[in-house]
């Protein structure tokens, strides 16, 4: 069955990076759109970056630009997201997503358990 672990998670301090992954299984990563999401505490899910089949890439967060870079390494069934300069409001809970169709716009099918990101000195 389809299956999404995420991993990388933990504290950090303000300024510090982490790179979280997605480890895939059950289904052809190639051939899947998959997606970041992010909830911090008393707020809603929010998107944070998107892949598609093709490496094309999309962003969603106005903080995040420059800072969050979504990749994707099919041999592996992995999607990561490299996180830098984090801030404290970066704090939430992330999450691993897949796209139901191949396009970033599409909904979700598949979700992952979330790994927990504390930015905190």
């Amino acid at each position: 069955q389809v299956q999404l672990v995420e991993s990388g998670g933990g504290l950090v301090q303000p300024g510090g990076s982490l790179r979280l992954s997605c480890a895939a299984s059950g289904f052809t990563l190639h051939l899947s759109t998959m997606s970041w999401f992010r909830q911090a505490p008393g707020k809603e899910r929010e998107g944070v970056s998107c892949i598609d089949s093709t490496a094309r890439t999309l962003n969603y967060l106005n903080s995040g630009k420059g800072r969050f870079t979504i990749s994707r390494d099919d041999a592996k069934n992995t999607v990561y997201l490299q996180m830098n300069s984090l801030k404290p409001e970066d704090t939430a809970v992330y999450y691993c997503a897949r796209n139901r169709n191949n396009w970033c716009s599409s909904s979700y099918d598949s979700w992952g358990q979330g790994t927990q990101v504390t930015v905190s000195s």
